[in-house]
């Protein structure tokens, strides 16, 4: 059973930062393509972020710039520090992974397998 368990959401002011870490069970980050999703209300959920199993890194044009994803293989967690926070940033923020893959195919949600129930990142005018 594979499990992804995501924390570091909160409430912040525009311009702020959050780190939103991802845990895994069942689950080795460093050899698969994983990423990081976001879903606000009444809007379909988009990716963020990705990085493959080579450490080669991709990124929405929405945040480029702006947030880094990272992973801890020596902890086998997840990461995604997000800088310069602006108020359409809110949403749920999701980790995602692939199962068997190294290589990332797109950003689609599809294309991942496994989930964590999200973490809530609000940014305030």
């Amino acid at each position: 059973l594979v499990q992804l368990v995501e924390s570091g959401g909160g409430s912040v002011q525009a311009g702020g930062s959050l780190r939103l870490s991802c845990a895994a069970s069942g689950y080795t980050f460093s050899p698969y393509c994983v990423g990081w999703f976001r879903q606000a209300p009444g809007k379909e959920r988009e990716g963020v972020a990705r990085i493959n199993g080579g450490g080669n890194t991709a990124y929405a044009d929405s945040v480029e710039g702006r947030f880094t994803i990272s992973k801890d293989n020596a902890k086998n967690s997840l990461y995604l520090q997000m800088n310069s926070l602006k108020p359409e940033d809110t949403a749920m923020y999701y980790c995602a992974a692939r199962r068997g893959y190294t290589w990332c195919s797109g950003d689609l949600p599809a294309a991942f397998d496994y989930w964590g129930q999200g973490t809530q990142v609000t940014v305030s005018s």
